[in-house]
């Protein structure tokens, strides 16, 4: 399976910085031994590994090499090659500069690599068969893409940052065969689309007769894209978060700078 990471934004709401927002320090893990800092990439690459992703590539902008140099080719006994985005273009033109590499019967998922969610074998929840959302649950659904389904799970609407959102849950990752992901840029590619927004499209998607599934696996999502969310990253692991005794859903209010809290 290949596990899709576009690392090619700018990071403008933590900036500034003198590296890629990707690689910004957040927690530790033990190697070798020793203790060191992680990077909150390593958070998603390490999600996609364990949602069976044995194949990455990673997303940079021209002048993110600093990624290719932290990573290099493998991590964690998976294969790591690079795609570049040349200029800003939205979440889909970067997700979809690896297209050459994807074979139509193989499945593809696809995070952000500027979160963290739990559990951390969320992935192993979505088929490979369908297209298919995690979902995470939040307190204000307007500032990120809600998806509405029906009682069997079905998507019928992706609702982009609206203020008058129908769900609470919102999705932090996307699953799919190969094949999907490649009609899906037919579609994106049509001359009345070119959509920044995985959501706007797999809404046309369904709206031409396509499906997507949602599954409510998730637990807890942080957005590690703004101060505040940092900060609330590291309470979370250090286990400073009086919170998490029991088990809380967290969730980044990117436009208030904002974290929820929801307790189970």
């Amino acid at each position: 399976m290949w596990g899709i990471v576009p690392a090619a934004g700018a990071g403008n709401r933590i900036q500034p910085l003198a590296f890629s927002k990707e690689l910004l320090p957040v927690g530790s893990r033990v190697e070798g031994g020793e203790e060191r800092p992680r990077a909150v990439s390593e958070y998603l690459l390490e999600r996609l590994i364990r949602g069976g992703a044995d194949k990455l590539c990673m997303i940079i902008s021209p002048g993110k090499g600093d990624i290719l140099h932290y990573y290099g080719s493998r991590a964690w006994g998976a294969d790591i090659v690079y795609a570049v985005q040349p200029h800003p273009g939205g979440l889909c033109d970067a997700v979809f500069r690896a297209r050459p590499l994807i074979h139509a019967d193989e499945p593809v998922a696809i995070g952000l690599p500027d979160t963290i969610w739990f559990p951390e074998d969320a992935l192993r929840h979505l088929p490979d068969d369908a297209l298919s959302l995690l979902l995470f649950p939040v307190e204000r659904p307007e500032f990120f893409d809600a998806v509405v389904t029906d009682e069997s799970g079905a998507v019928q609407e992706i609702q982009v940052k609206s203020k008058n959102a129908r769900s609470n849950w919102i999705w932090g990752a996307i699953k799919m065969p190969g094949h999907v992901f490649h009609s899906l840029y037919d579609l994106w590619r049509a001359p009345e689309r070119g959509d920044e927004y995985f959501g706007t499209l797999i809404n046309a998607w369904i709206a031409r007769g396509g499906s997507a599934v949602a599954v409510r696996a998730g637990r807890g999502y942080v957005d590690v894209g703004t101060l505040h969310g940092y900060r609330e990253a590291i309470r979370l692991l250090q286990g400073d978060n009086p919170a998490l005794s029991s088990q809380p859903r967290i969730a980044q209010d990117e436009h208030a700078n904002a974290i929820d809290i929801v307790s189970r």
